[in-house]
């Protein structure tokens, strides 16, 4: 499948675990495209498996590893969001928008707060 053709619609009779398999599927599909063309993606998965099991390890209680590794995960969340977006907007046209560009900086700026989250948890918790 190239990077142009989108997934079908799950087929209306599909329902319980045969719908849960072929949802997985495509979430799978997802995480796959945003490894192999989001630079920033692999960049925080990087970082995501450095950091998590040090936040395993740190954690004095279940509840402060949950906080660590929590926060790193919606770092992943909210660049996946982001490239969803910008993906999205980039293929409703290549002329310049205002509000496609204010679109793009708002995901961008869901990313950076995410890190913020990081950088609030870790110092709290560590600090």
């Amino acid at each position: 499948m190239s990077e142009n053709e989108s997934n079908s619609q799950l087929p209306p009779n599909k329902k319980g675990v045969s719908r849960l398999i072929t949802a997985t599927g495509f979430s799978l599909a997802g995480l796959k495209a945003a490894l192999q063309y989001e630079e920033a993606f692999r960049l925080e998965v990087v970082i995501f498996c450095i950091l998590a099991p040090a936040g395993l390890w740190l954690g004095q209680s279940r509840v402060e590893q949950v906080l660590l590794v929590g926060s790193l995960f919606a770092v992943l969340l909210m660049e996946l969001i982001n490239s969803a977006l910008e993906a999205t907007i980039d293929r409703s046209g290549s002329e310049y928008n205002i509000l496609a560009g204010r679109a793009k900086d708002i995901g961008s700026a869901a990313v950076f707060v995410a890190l913020l989250l990081v950088v609030f948890t870790w110092g709290m918790l560590l600090l």
